[in-house]
């Protein structure tokens, strides 16, 4: 059975982060510079990667720029779009070393106070030049900074959900890096991959673009856990109940909340068993696409099983009720369904 991979990051060598300090020390004052990777050197790191898949028994992974390294809300907004252009360029590089193991998901210059319609041109140059497969979207641009930015359901983002569906091009929507003293950049992931759930979920994001592809980072946040509570304020949003002043009832033709999120798909990014079971009970293994991070944050080895977390291929081929059927659609068939570039 192929085993694909739809969550990583690009693995590259210490130059291109050294070229992100200098963009950050200078402000842009000496101009974009650009940056050439040595060869030997993206294909040592690349064969690194690899080997960490071979371990995983992994056939392809999609690899993104590292999203807590992306630095959108930094200033001025051209640095962030000559980062987003190096570290694509980075992941082109990866998937040239190895054509066969990677494919490319672009990120984009989403700097804090700029615009969808401002991103797409480097979108476009990846999917139309680099061949890239998909598209990594931040829901938080401000990186958890007390700025009023629309949620990712609102019409403001439409011209990006516009572009996508004209490129045909899936979206993985992941937080970026944070800046909020009252939460670390882990807790600002699953944070953000709720609220984009429960934005989209509660939107017409859908109806208005029903060929709209979009994937839900870390297995959706804690929306599979809280299920219950979004049912329940459904419900209550749309029907009379006494106990609450002036809260008119909206009918009953208003679709569920488990329709809403059946329009969605999610990775099984998640690191625990009881934890992707309940997610793949709860939106069905036609909604589920695996994806390991490998290597990312999940990669210490877990003292109970001496595997790394993100060793997930056997958690999941280890549920007794998923069919064999399920299981391929998890690990490839879904993939190959969602990314028509692939």
């Amino acid at each position: 059975m192929t085993v694909i991979d739809i969550h990583g990051h690009v693995s590259s060598p210490a130059e291109l982060y050294a070229y992100r300090s200098i963009l950050i020390a200078g402000r842009g004052a000496h101009g974009r510079s650009g940056i050439q990777l040595p060869k030997d050197k993206v294909l040592a790191a690349a064969q690194r990667h690899v080997s960490l898949l071979d371990a995983a028994g992994t056939d392809m992974q999609f690899i993104s720029p590292r999203p807590f390294q992306l630095m959108h809300s930094e200033e001025p907004a051209e640095i962030v779009h000559w980062w987003a252009r190096a570290t694509n360029d980075a992941v082109a590089a990866q998937v040239q070393a190895f054509p066969e193991r990677f494919r490319g998901v672009a990120a984009l210059p989403q700097a804090a106070g700029t615009t969808p319609e401002s991103w797409i041109e480097e979108l476009e140059r990846c999917v139309d030049e680099l061949g890239f497969v998909g598209v990594l979207i931040n829901p938080d641009p401000a990186e958890g900074q007390e700025q009023r930015l629309p949620r990712i359901g609102h019409e403001w983002w439409y011209p990006l959900f516009e572009k996508m569906v004209e490129l045909n091009v899936p979206g993985l929507v992941h937080s970026g890096g944070c800046k909020s003293w009252r939460e670390s950049y882990s807790e600002h992931m699953i944070t953000e991959s709720s609220r984009s759930v429960i934005s989209l979920a509660e939107s017409n994001t859908f109806r208005d673009f029903p060929d709209l592809k979009l994937i839900m980072s870390h297995g959706g946040g804690s929306v599979p856990y809280q299920i219950g509570r979004w049912r329940a304020a459904r419900y209550l949003e749309n029907t009379e109940v006494e106990a609450f002043d002036n809260k008119a009832g909206k009918g009953s033709d208003v679709e569920s909340f488990d329709d809403s999120l059946s329009r969605l798909y999610f990775d099984s990014l998640v690191h625990y068993q009881p934890s992707l079971e309940l997610l793949i009970r709860l939106v069905g293994a036609d909604r589920v696409l695996f994806g390991t991070e490998v290597p990312g944050s999940g990669s210490p080895i877990n003292p109970e099983t001496g595997r790394s977390y993100d060793d997930l291929r056997p958690l999941i081929e280890s549920i007794s009720w998923l069919e064999e059927d399920e299981k391929e659609k998890i690990f490839s068939a879904n993939a190959q369904g969602l990314y028509k570039r692939l």
